[in-house]
């Protein structure tokens, strides 16, 4: 049921040489899903390492995308399916979450859907559903919420993959951006980007920026299994800010949002 009349936006982003070919591949991808589960896409974008900003040469494609049903679905005695998945292979990991539930989880502060909203590379986009829905961020993001999220993540990847004789790179970055993410929280009380580039901003140590800028040189080149020794300034870096982190994050507030916008949203994207 793919709506002619919509306006949809498909960008071509050469983030790496490798991206275009593989733009193709997941357009195509995409406009299959659609006929295939007789739904239309109103948004879907790079949501993993390549959006973050910090891509090996063999990184796969994470590609994420929120769809609307045919209303009658919605108000069949049976619950719809709420999610499209398809089988992850080595280059290309792609699903989709119907829109009711991705309202739901915003509703919620889920991280990964406000990233989603910010991404820089943008497949396909009804750019009046994805401004509307970016304008709502403000209003809804809990920042006690997200601080969590991205808190857990930094102090999981610090305290499970980073304390070998040897590390994989990648790990550093799964580290480094979330903890600066809290941090983002914590210091300016609004969603935080979700590029890396932005985020490293705040940090005001140069020795730390100067590891940072080796590590991304290193990773241009490296595959994702790619290890190093430990690196003391990074190690340090970590383990105080996540100390920090914690102690200054309980201060943050709730917020769940009220769902009378998100219900009038839901219902103005729904097709006959």
């Amino acid at each position: 049921m793919i709506n002619c009349k919509t306006v949809v936006r498909d960008l071509i982003l050469f983030r790496s040489a490798y991206l275009y070919p593989m733009q193709k591949e997941i357009l195509l991808k995409l406009a299959e899903l659609e006929k295939q589960n007789d739904v239309r896409i109103l948004y879907a974008c790079e949501s993993g390492s390549r959006a973050w900003g910090f891509a090996s040469p063999d990184s796969d494609f994470d590609v994420r995308f929120v769809y609307v049903q045919n209303r009658n679905k919605y108000l069949s005695i049976y619950e719809p399916r709420d999610v499209i998945e398809v089988p992850v292979n080595e280059i290309l990991d792609i699903n989709g979450w119907d829109l009711r539930k991705a309202l739901g989880l915003f509703r919620k502060s889920n991280a990964p859907l406000y990233e989603w909203l910010q991404s820089p590379i943008v497949y396909r986009s009804d750019e009046k559903f994805a401004a509307e829905f970016r304008a709502l961020m403000p209003a809804y993001f809990s920042m006690r919420a997200g601080f969590h999220h991205y808190f857990s993540m930094a102090r999981n990847a610090f305290e499970n993959d980073l304390q070998g004789e040897l590390v994989r790179i990648k790990k550093y970055f799964y580290a480094l951006r979330p903890l600066l993410a809290a941090s983002w929280i914590i210091e300016k009380q609004e969603v935080p980007p979700m590029e890396f580039e932005p985020l490293r901003g705040i940090i005001k140590d140069p020795v730390v920026q100067h590891a940072i800028d080796q590590l991304l040189e290193l990773k241009k080149t490296s595959n994702e299994k790619t290890t190093i020794a430990p690196l003391p300034e990074l190690q340090f870096f970590l383990a105080e800010n996540l100390l920090r982190c914690k102690a200054e994050g309980e201060t943050l507030l709730p917020n769940n949002g009220d769902t009378a916008v998100l219900d009038s949203f839901f219902r103005s994207w729904l097709t006959v």
